[in-house]
């Protein structure tokens, strides 16, 4: 990973490590002291997607912990290991490596989704739950199912099933592909300065990184009707006791506000929904501001 290290590896006020769970080694970065707060991110970024969120969040008195996914940045790359059941077992088993027994979860896009399936195939790991931009995979598959404007806002994922083609389209021309997504996801483009623009294509160029991405986007189609897939579904219908806090940006072109709405029907335990007023499908990235505050509001209380 040297040649990515001035990717991967960002210098700011909090330190990077390597820890070991569920039979891979996953990077991580932390900042603070206190209650863990493990921030997972979504695609096409990687951790540093959550510069801002870790130290506001180590400033208010948190151990705030963002970390690779399997594929991402400067974790694992490995050839299998993208659905839900081995995914969950990744987070949980970071929150171990990092010596606490639950953390709190802030998720974005698939961090959401993992969010969601973490705190329930491996609830005794989750204390509480952020989720962004990421509706319950029960509401979610509801919503396609029932409303045309979700499946044509979902059409991209049936491309990504392609194989081969999505990965050299994501790597093309310096992974040009990276900033038309965020751009086009995005309701305003003012957050995408140079460096950020230039950080993520980066990232998606190391290497294996499309084709880990996309995985995940496989395993959720491929899965529908195989026997791993319906075991998954049904295993979803297990309701949430865990506090849980959903924001979903109000603009969001790829899940529409009115497909995430519903989700609350799968927690039992305090729920708390709230749209981000001028945010697309990035809201931690686009209003940065809000969703912090939001964040810590919902931590302390």
């Amino acid at each position: 990973m040297a040649e990515d290290d001035d990717v991967v590896l960002a210098d700011g006020p909090w330190t990077h490590r390597q820890v070991a769970a569920n039979g891979a080694r996953f990077h991580v970065v932390e900042a603070g002291e206190g209650p863990l707060v493990l921030l997972l991110h979504g695609f096409p970024m990687f951790w540093w997607t959550w510069r801002r969120q870790l130290s506001a969040l180590a400033e208010a008195g948190y151990r705030a912990v963002a970390m690779d996914l399997r594929g991402y940045g400067g974790s694992d790359k490995t050839p299998r290991g993208y659905d839900p059941f081995t995914l969950s077992g990744d987070v949980a088993g970071v929150v171990r490596s990092l010596g606490s027994a639950t953390a709190t979860l802030v998720g974005h896009g698939w961090g959401g989704l993992l969010g969601w399936t973490t705190a329930v195939l491996e609830s005794r790991t989750v204390a509480g739950l952020v989720v962004l931009s990421a509706p319950h995979p029960r509401r979610m598959r509801a919503a396609v199912a029932a409303d045309r404007r979700q499946l044509a806002a979902s059409s991209y994922v049936l491309g990504y099933q392609r194989p081969w083609v999505p990965e050299r389209k994501l790597t093309a021309d310096g992974s040009a592909e990276v900033e038309t997504l965020l751009r086009t996801w995005s309701a305003a483009e003012h957050w995408l300065d140079p460096d950020t623009v230039a950080r993520y294509r980066r990232a998606m160029q190391i290497e294996a990184v499309a084709h880990c991405s996309l995985e995940y986007h496989r395993w959720a189609v491929r899965s529908l009707f195989r026997p791993d897939g319906m075991r998954f579904a049904r295993r979803m219908q297990t309701p949430i006791s865990r506090p849980v806090l959903q924001l979903h940006g109000a603009r969001d072109p790829v899940i529409l506000p009115s497909s995430a709405a519903g989700s609350g029907q799968y927690v039992t335990g305090p729920y708390s929904w709230s749209t981000v007023s001028g945010a697309g499908h990035f809201p931690h990235e686009e209003t940065p501001d809000a969703v912090t505050a939001a964040l810590l509001h919902w931590l302390s209380s």
